[in-house]
């Protein structure tokens, strides 16, 4: 059984930076893509980024040129860096392997 479980969320000025993690158990974390979702209150989940497996990344519109999606197969994590964090960006983010999510972390930007 997957699981996914994501840290590196909290509080964050607009203008400010944090860096997501998200670890995998218990499947072949390399041979598949990964990506970041959120979801804000009110609002259905959207894509934040994705990488593939060989590392080719796709962003959603609202995130191009201030977020970065890697990946550590080695160590079964894939991370999101979030800079120049705007207000609108607070939402829970989650973290996902084909069909399996993480619980989310909650990240808040503050104007």
């Amino acid at each position: 059984q997957v699981q996914l479980v994501e840290s590196g969320g909290g509080l964050a000025q607009a203008g400010g930076s944090l860096r997501l993690s998200c670890v995998a158990s218990g499947g072949t974390f390399s041979s598949y893509g990964m990506g970041w979702y959120r979801q804000a209150p009110g609002k259905q989940r959207e894509l934040v980024a994705i990488i593939s497996r060989w590392g080719t990344t796709n962003y959603g519109d609202s995130v191009k040129g201030r977020f970065t999606i890697s990946r550590d197969n080695a160590e079964a994590m894939v991370f999101l860096q979030m800079n120049t964090l705007k207000p609108e960006d607070t939402a829970i983010y989650y973290c996902n392997l084909g069909r399996y999510w993480g619980k989310g972390t909650l990240v808040t930007v503050s104007s």
